[in-house]
């Protein structure tokens, strides 16, 4: 089986890696040319354009920063045919990325009309799971095509659930990342507030860690906030990207949120003031800067690291499910 990889960023060169680790043959294509000469050195081929690639494989994977580049890379530009003029039948199309479900089902229709299958199977748990093939995977397709490509999923993850027709996955993938990034602004103030409390730091991260008040972004990024590098290979811009989307999602139900618009506001602003490349647990500055004071621990890591062993993933089953 032949994988075409397309975008080779902070989430999709470890993806790319642990498929090249697990022996596929894997194609790929990234506008950064020291990226991609990086993954021949270690196996992979290229292609020179998106149709190419596409005709060259049996799955087609994309991992991009953005909506616009995915319909670009899919569609063709006036310098390079896209992904979709070189699919046919028998081939998938993968859209890994965190990305807007209205459009993932547009794209998703120009799929089947060439006779390929699409699916939208955006990732979460952070870069150093991705690093290990431990990283979930929501994958939003056909059941048919998704045990066609199940194999594929369990190498790139551990935890892989079908979440339904296509857009579902992206739909709960934005969720998730506003709910990630609610846990990070609040830790944020929480962990400034023990500061200026005069709380030992380490004291209180263990405190949070045991209590009610833990969660998956405090047991990680806190620990890279207490260090001081503040680097888990995010940054505000794709913060704001996140929220924006669930926010623009939520609108087109009717919904009317009181956190979620302003999560948006904060990351505007921390964008306008620091800049979109700022490492996005760094919106501690907010709360750090006005007190005077910087949150520090002592012994904590500078990069999250994945403690847990690569194994194959496995099918998460939900009990109770009515969508069919």
């Amino acid at each position: 089986m032949k994988i075409g990889f397309i975008g080779l960023g902070n989430v999709g060169s470890k993806l790319a890696g642990s498929l090249l680790r697990n022996g596929y043959e894997v194609i790929v294509r990234d506008l950064n040319d020291d990226f991609v000469a990086d993954f021949v050195v270690r196996g992979a081929h290229t292609a020179d354009s998106p149709k190419q690639l596409a005709q060259a494989s049996d799955i087609i994977i994309t991992c991009l920063p953005s909506p616009d580049a995915c319909s670009a890379v899919m569609e063709g530009t006036e310098a390079e045919e896209g992904v979709i003029a070189g699919l046919s039948a028998g081939k998938i199309w993968l859209e890994m990325s965190t990305t807007d479900e209205s459009e993932i089902r547009r794209i998703g229709e120009l799929v089947k009309a060439a006779g390929a299958e699409p699916a939208d199977c955006p990732v979460s748990g952070g870069c150093h799971r991705a690093d290990t093939g431990n990283i979930s995977i929501f994958a939003g397709c056909s059941r048919a095509a998704f045990e066609r490509v199940l194999p594929v999923l369990t190498t790139l993850g551990r935890r892989v659930l079908h979440t339904g027709e296509i857009g579902t996955a992206s739909k709960l993938k934005v969720v998730t990342n506003y709910l990630a990034t609610a846990h990070l602004v609040a830790l944020g103030e929480a962990l400034t507030a023990c500061k200026v409390m005069g709380l030992d730091m380490n004291v209180s991260y263990e405190a949070i860690k045991a209590s009610s008040g833990t969660s998956f972004v405090h047991e990680t990024e806190s620990q890279v906030i207490l260090n001081g590098s503040r680097d888990i290979n995010f940054t505000v811009d794709l913060v704001l990207k996140d929220v924006g989307l669930f926010n623009t999602l939520t609108q087109r139900e009717g919904m009317k949120l009181d956190l979620a618009p302003l999560l948006v506001d904060i990351f505007s602003q921390a964008q306008a003031e620091w800049g979109p490349r700022e490492k996005s647990p760094n919106i501690i500055r907010r709360y750090e800067e006005p007190m005077g004071v910087k949150v520090l621990g002592h012994g904590f890591p500078a990069d999250i690291l994945d403690d847990e062993p690569e194994e194959t993933g496995h099918e998460l089953m939900v009990l109770g499910r009515q969508d069919g």
